[in-house]
């Protein structure tokens, strides 16, 4: 393999994932072809919350002072009875959180966000995007990877590595399908993801300010449903996040859904909280899709990252963050094996897939308490109670306080 070879890297997707993905390499003097398939990059989606352990990357990139000027710190995460309106539990936030765990806890607009990791791929000379340009095909060989990228006319990149980093509905994963079962393994979770983002100072913001705390991560408990709600955008503006049982409706990312399923799962809710509701339409269903792969790499020289590896539900607010830590240990992992890249593979695979599981059953845990009903919400609000902020943090360390390994990072 030629040495400008072995130093090229191409990834399939600019998403988060995959322009985190090329400055944790170009940071490592590798070379980057990114293609995006989309003519222009548009954020999907409207709010996004990153935990410390993904802030932490995001500076050690030199991305976290470009976001800070648009993000907002939020004080708490509060959880509440959404027919009470009770305050049931708070996760302090803040400075305690940067404190804590060394890095801040934002929530963002995820437009901002890509323009942040945008303008520091900008400054990156060893880093070339392209954008209308899907990759079609993948050929394995002696001298490593070939992709055939379709943008308007056929190209080929060879590569040493290349990185799927193209979500859900991954092309390069798609591409692995053809040869092998061991690809491909997407399934409807069964839950529809209900979106709206509102002004601060509209009819709907005023809604939310009555009931939730403008500061702060606010999520509504009811059976079956929750509602989470935030600021972004300098708190001019409020992101809300509704969660329902719905049919599949689009093999896509967003679809158009019935409100009326929204408004069933809602009824006995706070009448405060289904007038916000009803001020914030019209909502965007989003399907929610889950990966779970046999195999995120392949010997030759092909991994998976992101959702299009591990794509899991929201309910620990983690699918960001998983994208941006797998960016950087993959990185490691490759630069500190760069003569055998098939074992630094496998070594980076195995490291990622215990911590990915486990947050995994967090967010499952979540949904299974925050739509709880009859005994089992009786339980989750007495434990709730027995625990203090200081004690719900600490729950989080695992989480919120990983680092990556510093040989390898």
């Amino acid at each position: 393999m030629r040495e400008t070879q072995c130093r090229l890297v191409v990834i399939a997707g600019a998403g988060v994932a995959g322009l985190t993905t090329a400055l944790a390499f170009a940071e490592r003097g590798y070379r980057i072809k990114l293609f995006e398939q989309a003519q222009h990059l548009e954020a999907a989606g409207a709010g996004i919350q990153l935990s410390p352990n993904a802030t932490r990357i995001l500076r050690q990139f030199g991305v976290l002072d470009r976001l800070l000027p648009t993000a907002v710190r939020p004080e708490a995460v509060v959880l509440k009875d959404a027919v009470t309106l009770r305050e049931l539990a708070r996760v302090p936030l803040g400075h305690v959180a940067e404190t804590r765990w060394g890095a801040p806890y934002l929530v963002a607009h995820r437009a901002d966000l890509q323009s942040a990791l945008m303008e520091r791929i900008a400054e990156r000379s060893k880093v070339e995007l392209v954008t209308g340009a899907r990759v079609g095909g993948v050929a394995t060989g002696p001298n490593g990877i070939t992709a055939t990228v379709v943008a308007g006319t056929t190209i080929e990149a060879e590569a040493s590595l290349l990185v799927g980093a193209d979500g859900v509905w991954s092309s390069v994963r798609e591409t692995l399908a053809r040869e092998g079962a061991d690809f491909r393994r997407i399934r409807f979770s069964g839950e529809l993801a209900w979106r709206a983002t509102v002004a601060a100072d509209s009819l709907a913001g005023q809604a939310f300010r009555v009931i939730g705390a403008p500061d702060c991560v606010t999520t509504f408990l009811y059976p079956g449903f929750h509602m989470v709600a935030y600021p972004v955008s300098r708190g001019a503006v409020f992101n809300l996040a509704a969660f329902t049982k719905g049919e599949r409706i689009a093999e896509s990312w967003s679809g158009h859904a019935d409100p009326a399923i929204l408004a069933s799962a809602m009824r006995g809710t706070a009448p405060a909280l289904v007038r916000l509701a009803s001020e914030a339409a019209p909502w965007t269903a989003w399907p929610i899709h889950t990966v779970e792969q046999r195999r995120w790499t392949t010997p030759q020289g092909i991994a998976l990252i992101g959702d299009a590896a591990h794509a899991m539900t929201p309910f620990a607010a983690q699918g960001a963050a998983m994208a941006i830590e797998d960016a950087v240990t993959l990185a490691g992992f490759v630069a500190s094996s760069p003569a055998d890249l098939s074992s630094a593979l496998v070594a980076w695979e195995q490291a990622r897939r215990p911590r990915v599981s486990q947050v995994a059953r967090r967010g499952a845990l979540n949904r299974l308490a925050w739509h709880a009903a009859g005994p089992v919400a009786m339980a989750r609000n007495l434990f709730l109670a027995m625990r203090s902020p200081e004690k719900l943090a600490a729950d989080l360390d695992w989480l919120y306080g990983w680092r990556a390994d510093a040989r390898r990072s």
